[in-house]
């Protein structure tokens, strides 16, 4: 089943839109709350379209995905007995109590690790905010783990350029499975230490 491909395609087009930066923000901060997509999906793409803003672009996408964070722990601290019912429907409620034992645990770094791999980072903005974490340092691990990663991915593509492109655009069914494998996994992962 070819999934990532067309997704890919679809966001390199977009890429391309003069409205591009707006669509990748809005993106960004849906991703960290509910969205489904990783923001990389559409950042590689425009990082390739215009590589002598990769910065700007990896910071656009940092900041607005700590934005989404930000909310998505409001979403937590102030309304999770709202929120709860769309967690439990999306599957990911197991996956939440888990999150709140690893918060109790690692603190501050599991947001930081949260924040950087490829695991569901809006499990862990809104239980960060249902274990009341304390704001700042949620905050400044999102910033830190959001920011490497795509400051990463942005540079990676826009150095690499249009010779990492037809590499990366044939793996991508392979590279976009093996995410969804990892996030399978640490799902797993966490419901197997409950």
């Amino acid at each position: 089943m070819k999934l990532f491909g067309p997704l890919y395609d679809y966001c390199r087009k977009l890429a391309a839109h003069r409205h591009a930066p707006w669509y990748l923000g809005v993106i960004s901060t849906i991703e960290s709350i509910f969205f489904p997509v990783p923001t990389d999906v559409m950042l590689a793409p425009m990082a390739l379209a215009k590589p002598d803003h990769w910065w700007r672009l990896g910071l656009l996408t940092t900041v607005t995905s700590v934005l989404g964070g930000v909310i998505g722990y409001g979403l937590g601290y102030f309304a999770i007995d709202a929120v709860m019912p769309l967690i439990e429907r999306v599957g990911y409620d197991d996956t939440y109590a888990k999150v709140q034992d690893l918060f109790r645990e690692y603190g501050v770094w599991i947001m930081f690790v949260a924040a950087f791999t490829p695991i569901p980072f809006k499990v862990f903005t809104v239980a960060g905010g249902a274990a009341a974490m304390p704001l700042l340092p949620f905050v400044l691990a999102s910033l830190v783990g959001r920011g490497l990663r795509f400051f990463l991915v942005a540079w990676v593509v826009a150095k690499g350029g249009p010779k990492v492109e037809p590499l990366f655009r044939r793996y991508i069914e392979t590279i976009g499975w093996v995410i969804a494998v990892v996030i399978l996994g640490a799902i797993v992962w966490l419901n197997m230490r409950g």
